[in-house]
C-alpha cells in the first residue's frame, strides 16, 4: 500500500494486469453479484435526473423494478446502490444478440441522450474505492468472473490502473493520476 493525497492505494493496481473481455464473460459483473452497483449521494440525483433519457434504452424489466423501487436504492445499511432485477442483474442493464451484458445508462450515453458515462463505480471496476472520514481505500477487487481480464490484461501486459485510467481521472483528477503514473514508473518496473 502506498498513500497519493487523501488516498490509500494497494499496490495490486499496478501490478496486476486487466482487459475487459466481453465476449469471454458476457459482462457478467453487470449481472452476478449480490448487489447493485455502489453510488454517491450525487450519483443518486443524476440517476433521478435523467431517467426519462435512459429509459427508452432498458429492458421491460428493468423499468418495472425502477419504477418500483427508484432508479436507486438504500440498503439496511444506509448504502445506496442500483436496484437489482430479482435479486440478480442491475435493473440498468441490457442484453445485445450475443447476450452480452451492457449498461443502458452508458448506451444513452453513446448514444448522445446523456451527458453522464454511468455509476463511477462500474466505471472503475475491477477497482473498488472504499470511503473513510480521513481517507480513501483504493483496492483492486479479484473476481474470478474475470478470470479471462486477467489473462488478456497480462497477454497485453496492461496494468490495471492504465486500463481504468479514464474512470480514476473522473474519480481522483488529472493530478492525482499523474502521481500515480509516477509512483508506478519508478518504484514497479
Amino acid at each position: 500500500m502506498f498513500q497519493l493525497g487523501k488516498t490509500i492505494v494497494s499496490e495490486d493496481i499496478i501490478e496486476k494486469d486487466f482487459i475487459c473481455n466481453l465476449s469471454a464473460c458476457k459482462g457478467a459483473c453487470c449481472v452476478d453479484g449480490d448487489a447493485g452497483a455502489p453510488l454517491d449521494e450525487e450519483e443518486t440525483k443524476i440517476l433521478d435526473a435523467i431517467y426519462p433519457k435512459v429509459k427508452p434504452f432498458l429492458r421491460k424489466e428493468g423499468i418495472e423494478v425502477l419504477e418500483a423501487q427508484g432508479t436507486w436504492v438504500k440498503t439496511t445499511y444506509g448504502e445506496l446502490e442500483t436496484p437489482l432485477i430479482n435479486g440478480a442483474e442491475c435493473a440498468y442493464v441490457i442484453f445485445d444478440e450475443k447476450n452480452t451484458a451492457f449498461c443502458g445508462i452508458e448506451e444513452a450515453y453513446n448514444q448522445g441522450e446523456v451527458t453522464w458515462k454511468k455509476p463511477v463505480s462500474c466505471h472503475l471496476y475491477p477497482i473498488r474505492v472504499k470511503d473513510y472520514s480521513e481517507f480513501s481505500a483504493v483496492n483492486y477487487e479479484k473476481w474470478e468472473i474475470c478470470n479471462d481480464a486477467c489473462s488478456l490484461g497480462k497477454e497485453l501486459q496492461v496494468p490495471v490502473y492504465k486500463f481504468v485510467k479514464e474512470a480514476l481521472i473522473r474519480k481522483f483528477g488529472k493530478d492525482w493520476y499523474a502521481e500515480l503514473e509516477k509512483v508506478a514508473e519508478k518504484n514497479f518496473k
